[in-house]
């Protein structure tokens, strides 16, 4: 009989975090440690004491690893916080931060992991995913505020206030699209934990200031949530992303729920390679706003429902739902829909089905598309343009036109070097990875130099 794998907790320390990974990439692989321990020519007790964080590993056990699991070097980066660990092992441990702190705020100035940096690396869950969105189908929204409540309260929330939280997050989702997550999480978090937190704990002075507050609150922790992702830490965006689904409950908001749901939980499972999970996402969230989504929520439902579909090689529900959304968005008037989907203009559409079309594989639709949404783009959406400059690159590098995708390649990487975006530096890695089987070409040559050069922590 098969023992039940010891539990681990990633954030306890940095052989539970390694351990974790270990096994997860190995059950990802559908490996036994038995399995995994022939291939690296370990012991199947050396796998299982690794993963179960009572040995260190060492070089050559993580060098295997990563090789025999294809995982692109992914074991070996986490190796330096290991081997730190290793050596000061024996010093004094000093006590950890506050369980109420954000593990955002608490990065280290040194080169070194520490734990509340792997607090933030830890993964996404899909299974928690799934859970989450049938208590979202299942459960009616909350009432947000009882008039014993608001009585109570010697500190409304004022019109002021909230005119100004308002303003803030409109400020900062600006300075976010136009410089990335890195200068700007900061300051969002820090707004969360003193003014926003100061405006939930107080009560508004009607139902509607309410209902306000907390689509309000929700905004700023889908930003948190987006900006979790655009630095990597796709476990933190996944919890930010849930805390949102929670305040929609309570704003009694259904379509923002919907929303969130299929447009930044999908999408993050999207991005984190689980398709699966990501269209149940979509499809709850069509049926859960059924009869109360505007034509620009559901364009943007349905676009998710294509960009699964897309992800899964289902050409035909893609292109299906695709025209769903453009027949939505067709109807739409702005002001008939709620503030925080005005961004989705038909040139935004563009861009999600030129996604839709670069994982079927067809480049010149992708091509077309692409320089739909290039052109409609605000100079001042730094990362947005980077990231669609640069799929435009791999679309060329695809269609064989060599000299066009790395003259389209470098503006991406320029665009790339003005934010601190680590979704920016994913994409001009995978133009390189794109451009690989041309790498003794010239032109690729140069554009190899000009990253080094330009964008160095993108450099491959």
């Amino acid at each position: 009989m098969g023992q039940t794998p010891r539990a681990l907790e990633p954030s306890l320390s940095e052989r539970h975090f390694f351990g974790a990974e270990l096994r997860r990439l190995r059950e990802q692989a559908k490996l036994s440690q038995a399995r995994l321990g022939m291939m690296i020519r370990f012991s199947a007790d050396l796998v299982r004491r690794i993963e179960t964080a009572d040995r260190f590993p060492s070089r050559e056990f993580v060098e295997a690893c990563d090789k025999a699991l294809a995982t692109d070097g992914a074991l070996m980066r986490l190796l330096p916080m290991l081997e730190s660990r290793r050596n000061s092992e024996r010093r004094p441990v000093t006590a950890p931060p506050s369980s109420q702190a954000d593990p955002s705020s608490l990065l280290p100035a040194s080169a070194s992991m520490s734990l509340a940096e792997m607090v933030i690396r830890v993964p996404v869950q899909p299974g928690v995913l799934d859970r989450a969105a049938l208590s979202w189908l299942n459960t009616p929204a909350a009432h947000s505020w009882s008039m014993t409540e608001q009585s109570s309260s010697l500190d409304n929330v004022t019109e002021e206030s909230l005119v100004s939280a308002e303003t803030a997050l409109t400020m900062f989702r600006q300075l976010d699209h136009t410089h990335g997550a890195g200068r700007v999480h900061a300051q969002v978090q820090r707004y969360i934990e003193g003014e926003l937190n100061r405006l939930l704990a107080n009560s508004p002075a009607s139902e509607a200031a309410s209902r306000r507050l907390y689509t309000l609150a929700t905004g700023f922790f889908e930003l948190c949530g987006y900006q979790a992702v655009d630095t990597g830490a796709h476990g933190l965006a996944q919890r930010r992303y849930l805390r949102a689904l929670q305040l929609t409950q309570a704003a009694a908001d259904r379509l923002y729920g919907s929303y969130l749901l299929a447009v930044n939980i999908g999408h993050l499972a999207l991005h984190c390679g689980y398709p699966e999970p990501a269209l149940r996402m979509a499809h709850t969230a069509v049926r859960g706003s059924e009869g109360q989504a505007t034509p620009a929520v559901s364009a943007a439902l349905h676009a998710v429902v294509a960009r699964a579909h897309a992800r899964l090689g289902h050409e035909g529900d893609c292109l299906a739902h695709l025209d769903i959304a453009e027949r939505h968005l067709s109807r739409s008037r702005p002001d008939d829909e709620p503030t925080w989907i005005h961004y989705l203009t038909p040139a935004y559409l563009a861009d999600e089905i030129a996604h839709c079309f670069h994982d079927l594989g067809r480049p010149k639709q992708t091509q077309r598309h692409l320089r739909e949404a290039l052109a409609a783009l605000s100079p001042t959406h730094i990362r947005r343009l980077a990231i669609d400059t640069a799929l435009l690159a791999s679309s060329l590098a695809a269609a064989g036109q060599m000299d066009e995708a790395c003259a389209t390649a470098r503006e991406a990487v320029d665009y790339a070097a003005r934010t601190s975006s680590h979704r920016c530096l994913q994409r001009i890695v995978e133009v390189q990875t794109d451009l690989e089987p041309y790498r003794c070409e010239p032109e690729v040559r140069e554009f190899s130099e000009y990253v080094r050069h330009q964008l160095p922590l993108a450099a491959v």
